[in-house]
């Protein structure tokens, strides 16, 4: 498949993209410090796909998030709270008797050794989803269909289903995988290597990071990920503060497509957290809109950078005309950027170095 989604005969009605996983109530501490120490808690919500829904309806696009919730309080915050954001959740299927899950975290990077997280969400009703309750013929008609690695960590029905949406087939919308390692919650972990690749190469477009491919697969370096990856018509390889490379096209034939690496910015941190499902966020946005691949890997920095500098995992991202005027720099001018609380605001002067 091409690197921009095709229309569909009902794009105008249609959700552009479908992002479909499990979402959760999120309790969020008041204070740094391990969760035994941590006096309170916030309640958000938080799940990958659900994050990148709300991210490209925030950004003006047509979303819809599909899964199962629990027919509960919890399940009715997930679901208005998604909605509020302007995603289509129709496709939400509530479950009796299973409940909605929730965690709990620190508020430290996901990689540190001192973060934290307390899942509650075995036996969930996302937990249930599967090809007999989501067939894929049910699902909206779409240019995107966003899923990532962490539904198939859930069940054997869950990931049944991600088998049975990544399966080829005529009119298939444009597939996108992030692969989102999460060892923990997979219950054989020496199955989640294999499981993850396949997935990974019967998508056409996936976002990886390089400290999950070394996990995962031991596999270094973008260019060795790139040959551990030859199917995906895109790959994204993310390299944390030294930016990310995507290749494009030709990705079976050695030596053969484009391969672009555009820088990060330059970000003071209020909270290292949602910045992954950001990004992909910003590259599908510009996808989308049919971008030149730099700039999409740099609205992903921008919808990041806007995430890293509040504490939450979900806001309002840059304006377009903003992301566009700032995304359209010159490699000198972007380099010097540096941004931080309050810069996504039309009026907000962004610094320079």
């Amino acid at each position: 498949m091409s690197g921009t989604p095709a229309r569909t005969a009902d794009a105008a009605t249609a959700a552009e993209v479908v992002c479909l996983g499990e979402s959760m109530v999120t309790f969020l501490p008041s204070q740094p410090g391990r969760l035994a120490d941590v006096p309170s808690f916030g309640r958000g919500i938080g799940g990958a796909e659900s994050n990148v829904a709300c991210a490209l309806a925030a950004a003006g696009h047509r979303t819809a998030w599909v899964s199962r919730v629990g027919a509960d309080g919890f399940g009715d915050h997930l679901v208005e709270a998604i909605a509020g954001y302007g995603v289509d959740t129709s496709g939400v299927r509530r479950d009796p008797s299973r409940p909605t899950g929730i965690y709990f975290r620190t508020a430290t990077d996901r990689a540190a050794d001192v973060h934290e997280v307390a899942y509650y969400r075995a036996g969930s009703a996302a937990s249930a989803m599967s090809p007999r309750n989501i067939p894929y013929v049910t699902l909206p008609t779409t240019r995107v269909l966003h899923l990532s690695g962490i539904t198939a960590a859930l069940s054997a029905d869950c990931l049944a289903l991600l088998h049975d949406l990544t399966e080829p087939r005529p009119g298939r919308p444009l597939i996108s995988f992030d692969v989102n390692h999460r060892p923990g919650l997979w219950r054989d972990a020496d199955a989640s290597p294999e499981v993850l690749l396949d997935l990974a190469r019967r998508s056409d477009l996936v976002f990886v990071g390089e400290d999950e491919a070394a996990q995962a697969w031991g596999v270094t370096g973008a260019e060795a990920i790139r040959a551990a990856l030859p199917e995906p018509a895109t790959l994204v390889v993310k390299r944390g503060a030294e930016g990310a490379t995507v290749f494009s096209g030709a990705g079976d034939v050695p030596g053969a497509g484009d391969v672009t690496t555009v820088p990060a910015l330059r970000v003071d941190v209020v909270a290292p957290v949602g910045a992954g499902d950001a990004f992909a966020a910003g590259f599908l946005s510009a996808t989308l809109r049919g971008l030149p691949v730099r700039d999409r890997v740099r609205h992903g920095h921008l919808m990041a950078a806007a995430v890293l500098t509040v504490p939450g995992d979900l806001t309002a991202p840059p304006a377009r005309a903003h992301a566009d005027g700032l995304a359209a720099l010159d490699d000198e001018a972007w380099g010097r950027l540096r941004l931080g609380p309050g810069w996504t605001g039309d009026d907000q002067e962004v610094r320079t170095t």
